[in-house]
């Protein structure tokens, strides 16, 4: 009798041979997830008539319905995963789009489909089935990242989810998405696209922050050291020696005198056309080419980004901004206060904690979103730089782990969404901690396995479970 795709084996068998530091790891996350939404919702429980009307019992719920979909995914045969990931992929394209009419707004956000108490975020299920369908294609023989026409397919799997994702609005889930440049990074895209990528967010923050006509000062006088860097060695150094006598004149220049500003950009904007033309002479004007689009495109975005901020954006979206890039501007009573109470809970708990269920700033519900976006701030307090520590070694742990599971699959597929899922956890974990430190702009991403939700829960439960499975077989 032939065996079916999803027929894989009996029950008695599920477990064995699976990675069982992946999977323990994985366990242990969990388990320490469930005990810290205990914790903050303990004066909850307490005092609820029934356990499924805590946080505490309805997670306990879907930790049962995970385990129940590990152990399925865990029966299923290996190369259903790959001979099924467009399909996965177009029905979780389908319910992002179907929960912008269907959904309900919870926070402002239209993201998820609310039954019996429970909600679901088809988010989640978007991000694995991203995973597995930009993983199928990569695994085509014919595909080559090095080709335009392949590297706009590959990009063509990532763009609509968060498209669709940012018209909920929901920024955080949309942004986790670009997590996949990981992977197509590993398959060979090239670091062009990352270097563009990474400047133009950097310059975009910079607009966000400082004058723009200060940045394309800055922006001229980088294209200048570029342009002057590839003369002959003589003239090289003589402009290098110039060029540093320039910017430091500019700098005292402008802090005495800030209006000069424009006479600085026009004397550099100048001696830049004059050496972009000596280059031209010289028969090297592709540089200065792609220095001048660099320095209008660069230019572009500052302004552009200043005036978003300035004229488009709401007070409220500038507040969260400013809590984060310039936080001397935010009130500490107001929009800057949510973001002391984490800082505060989590120094609170000092080298070892105050003890479980002994988290005063927990129980009296000090710092918002405890149990989901700033859990972090439970472990803090009451685990203290211990429990931190232990934590953080041990998402560092399993994305180690997997990073060894991507490399020893024999498939493109396998290894592909393994690089696919340590690029979600990693940007889900670092960005939910360093938000609840300051670091990153607090926006709605819940820390992996720890926080509060069954819908998050659920999608990483799947991602690690099949993960686990293509590992096992190795296909």
């Amino acid at each position: 009798m032939s065996r079916k795709p999803w027929q894989n084996g009996s029950s008695s068998h599920v477990l064995e041979r699976i990675d069982r530091v992946t999977f323990g790891l994985f366990l242990a996350l969990v388990i320490i997830g469930w005990l810290m939404i205990y914790s903050v919702s303990y004066e909850e429980v307490k005092t609820a008539s029934s356990w499924l009307d805590t946080s505490a019992g309805k997670q306990l719920v879907w930790i049962g319905i995970c385990a129940f979909i590990f152990g399925f995914i865990m029966l299923v045969d290996a190369k259903f995963w790959q001979v099924f990931a467009y399909p996965i992929y177009f029905i979780s394209l389908s319910l992002l789009f179907l929960v912008l009419f269907l959904g309900t707004n919870i926070k402002g956000a239209t993201s998820w489909f609310s039954f019996g108490g429970f909600s679901f975020q088809p988010s989640e299920l978007a991000k694995f089935g991203t995973s597995l369908a930009l993983s199928a294609y990569l695994s085509n023989y014919s595909t080559n990242l090095q080709r335009f026409r392949h590297q706009l397919i590959a990009f063509s799997f990532i763009v609509p989810p968060i498209f669709l994702i940012l018209l909920q609005p929901d920024a955080g889930s949309a942004l986790v998405f670009l997590s996949f440049f990981l992977v197509l990074y590993r398959q060979g895209l090239s670091a062009s696209y990352y270097i563009v990528g990474i400047s133009s967010a950097g310059l975009l923050l910079m607009g966000l922050v400082y004058d723009p006509g200060k940045i394309t000062l800055m922006i001229l006088l980088g294209a200048l050291f570029i342009l002057a860097y590839n003369y002959k060695e003589q003239l090289k150094r003589h402009l290098m020696i110039g060029l540093g006598f320039l910017a430091i004149g500019a700098y005292f220049l402008l802090n005495s005198e800030p209006e000069s500003l424009f006479f600085l950009i026009a004397g550099a904007g100048v001696l830049f056309l004059t050496l972009s033309f000596l280059q031209y002479q010289n028969r090297n004007g592709r540089l200065a080419l792609l220095l001048g689009m660099a320095f209008i495109a660069g230019t572009g975005l500052v302004f552009a980004s200043n005036y978003a901020f300035n004229n488009v954006l709401k007070p409220h979206q500038q507040d969260r901004i400013n809590v984060w890039l310039q936080p001397d501007k935010c009130d500490e009573r107001g929009s800057l206060y949510n973001l002391i109470q984490s800082k505060t809970a989590i120094g609170s708990g000092g080298l070892s904690g105050k003890g479980f269920l002994q988290g005063t700033m927990t129980r009296l519900n000090y710092v918002p979103e405890q149990s989901t976006d700033f859990i972090f701030c439970t472990i803090g307090e009451e685990q203290g730089f211990i429990g931190v520590l232990a934590v953080l070694v041990l998402f560092v742990l399993l994305l180690y782990r997997i990073t060894i599971l991507a490399e020893r699959q024999r498939s493109v597929f396998s290894r592909s969404y393994a690089y696919c899922i340590a690029g979600i956890i990693f940007l889900h974990f670092f960005i939910n901690i360093a938000m609840t430190m300051g670091i990153m702009p607090i926006i709605g991403i819940p820390l992996p396995f720890i926080s509060k939700g069954g819908s998050s829960l659920l999608g990483f439960t799947i991602m690690i479970a099949v993960l686990i499975k293509l590992d096992k077989h190795r296909l």
